[in-house]
């Protein structure tokens, strides 16, 4: 196995569903650990801002909710699909509560934080290439209208998925 390939789990939709990830195959993926009750919480605006703009050209933003980081994802799943749909419009898949980070963490994230470092907050960002090879991880404090990662997302959006 490709240590940076991280398509190869499945996940529980927000709503319950499973879900393969492999399925993004083809798309480049931001990956980010978010939370309802945090300093960055608006990041959903940027975050769903970034996802409309570019879903067409193929780029999908996966949001993982977690609460490991000052009990600021208290709700149920339930709970944070209504504030996200009610305050922010969210239409970026969204997934089931996991933990991302200790000896709990999801083998997805366990496989982050080997290939980069583990979220050291909420809204730390993984940026994952068409054919879901890890590329690069942003701070919690990198806004999704960040320069950098704007530039990043475009110069992978240009680049087509290998016929693998």
């Amino acid at each position: 196995m490709n240590d940076r390939y991280v398509l190869d789990y499945t996940m529980n939709s927000i709503d319950g569903e499973s879900v393969d990830l492999a399925q993004y195959k083809g798309k480049v993926l931001l990956f980010v650990n978010v939370a309802s009750k945090c300093g960055n919480t608006p990041q959903y605006a940027g975050l769903e801002k970034l996802y409309r703009g570019r879903k067409d050209a193929g780029l999908v933003v996966l949001g993982f909710p977690a609460n490991n980081f000052g009990g600021q994802e208290p709700g149920t799943d339930k709970e944070i699909k209504q504030f996200c749909t009610e305050k922010y419009s969210v239409t970026f898949p969204m997934f089931s509560k996991i933990s991302v980070k200790g000896d709990d963490a999801h083998p997805l994230y366990q496989q982050l934080a080997t290939l980069s470092e583990a979220p050291n907050w909420n809204f730390t960002k993984y940026l994952v290439d068409r054919d879901g090879q890890f590329v690069q991880r942003f701070d919690p404090r990198t806004r999704p209208d960040d320069a950098e990662l704007e530039a990043k997302i475009e110069a992978l959006l240009a680049v087509p998925a290998s016929a693998k």
